[in-house]
């Protein structure tokens, strides 16, 4: 008898037990292998291969049918996957009619907290998740709708559970019959905002042809029914902050800060949620706090209004207000929060006499940070970046001479990064070998460090000019 030779191809057994999964190129790759050096893998992309199961020798031909078969499997399980962002369907109801308004439904920007970096739910076709909020206390109705299930067709595949991953972050009370949604609807009509009004202002809605009053409240975990209601509002965080996590609200060091909008429904005035602030009061030896934002959110409905800058500005004047508090920060900020933050402390210094057009001149000042600190509590750092974007706007860019000035200015703040690595480098030269010293060398390219100087001055400048002309337009 013939001696019995073992292919060198992937075991396709091993490969199913093991889930892994194969792209059209690996079952390509994979056919190739099994066929053995006689064939060309180039044919097998030009071929059908059921043409070449004949040729094949009988246990390479079944592996090879079964690498095809499974390459199909997927095919056919790829049609159950659904991007969860455009699953999820959000509403802030004030309304019946909303209800079947699209104009009314937004969706998440993040998923990947509950779903994976993918952010995809697999098992489900035509997968809808509706989570649908009363527009001012925010009770909830979740619901799962699908027009097809992978348990129903494939016994050995499973679906994600998906509503186990939603109940995470939601609280444990929701609808999930739309008629008793509609009854709280009803209900809206008792609902008030929570805690002491910090600012009232007004916006003009060109669509409804009138100005919508807003309200800024500052609250905390003793004002009645206010835990349930941040347990619904703080949902909202996970689905549009990157990085969000649930705080400790047993810790009295959190301050919160809401903005709701009145309107109003059937001659009764009654309010929506329309924004939220988490601010932490750490402690500074040996008698003062500093406030640190933590997350900040106005709900997409509401963005490009004007309320983050008017909720920010009204955190800032509620803690200047406080002699124990040192300076007010923030975590982690994000670009969109430094460019929100850039405007509204402009706005607050610009009338400081520190920063009369003669004094930005002269340059940046100790009597700046001082005035600035001890007035509106602001930082050294974000003192030097209020500096910057005035004494741009009295500046004549098209000045050659009084730009190169502005922008030596500014870059002398830019570059010490850079210098830090050079005198490192200076340092390295006593202390490294030739060669050593040749690849720290190649790692510090100063071409490539005066690019990144000329590209990072341009950004900011490109920043400061949006905060600029907002400033013209408040």
């Amino acid at each position: 008898m013939g001696q019995r030779h073992e292919s060198s191809s992937p075991d396709l057994l091993a490969l199913t037990a093991h889930g892994r999964r194969h792209t059209h190129a690996t079952v390509l790759q994979a056919a190739s292998d099994a066929a053995g050096p006689c064939i060309c893998p180039n044919f097998f992309a030009c071929i059908s291969v059921s043409v070449l199961f004949p040729y094949l020798p009988g246990r390479k031909q079944v592996r090879l049918r079964s690498i095809v078969e499974l390459s199909s499997m997927e095919k056919k399980l790829a049609e159950f996957k659904c991007n969860t962002n455009e699953a999820i369907d959000l509403k802030l109801v004030r309304f019946p009619d909303d209800l079947e308004d699209e104009n009314t439904t937004f969706h998440p920007e993040y998923t990947h907290q509950l779903f994976g970096d993918d952010e995809i739910a697999f098992g489900y076709k035509g997968l809808q998740i509706f989570l649908y909020y009363t527009a001012g206390n925010l009770s909830p109705l979740f619901r799962l709708q699908y027009t097809s299930k992978v348990d129903e067709k494939f016994d050995t595949v499973q679906a994600d559970d998906v509503e186990s991953k939603i109940r995470e972050i939601i609280p444990p009370v929701f609808c999930t019959n739309m008629d008793d949604f509609i009854s709280l609807l009803e209900k809206e009509v008792n609902f008030r905002p929570f805690g002491t009004i910090l600012h009232t202002y007004s916006v003009h809605n060109e669509e409804a042809g009138e100005d919508i009053t807003y309200q800024i409240c500052k609250a905390d975990m003793t004002c009645p029914g206010f835990r349930e209601y941040h347990e619904r509002l703080q949902t909202f965080l996970m689905l549009f902050i990157e990085t969000a996590s649930f705080i400790d609200v047993d810790d009295e060091r959190w301050d919160y800060f809401l903005v709701f909008e009145k309107y109003n429904k059937d001659g009764a005035t009654l309010f929506a949620t329309v924004g939220y602030m988490t601010v932490y009061n750490y402690y500074v030896y040996p008698d003062k706090t500093r406030p640190r934002v933590s997350q900040m959110l106005v709900l997409p409905p509401f963005q490009g209004e004007g309320h983050g800058a008017q909720l920010l500005e009204s955190v800032h004047r509620y803690y200047i207000s406080s002699p124990k508090v040192m300076d007010i920060t923030a975590e982690d900020p994000s670009e969109n929060y430094v460019k929100l933050r850039d405007f509204v402390l402009v706005k607050l210094c610009q009338d400081l006499p520190c920063f009369s057009n003669e004094k930005l001149f002269q340059g940046f000042s100790k009597e700046m940070v001082m005035e600035t600190q001890q007035k509106l509590k602001i930082n050294k750092q974000h003192c030097r970046r209020i500096y910057e974007i005035l004494r741009m706007r009295v500046t004549d860019m098209s000045d050659t001479e009084k730009a190169r000035l502005y922008r030596l200015d500014i870059k002398r703040r830019l570059i010490g990064p850079f210098k830090k690595n050079q005198r490192e480098l200076a340092k390295m030269r006593k202390c490294l070998k030739p060669e050593e010293l040749t690849n720290q060398m190649n790692q510090i390219d100063l071409n490539m460090q005066h690019e990144q100087l000329e590209e990072s001055y341009q950004q900011l400048i490109s920043d400061y000019r949006r905060v600029i002309e907002r400033l013209a337009q408040a």
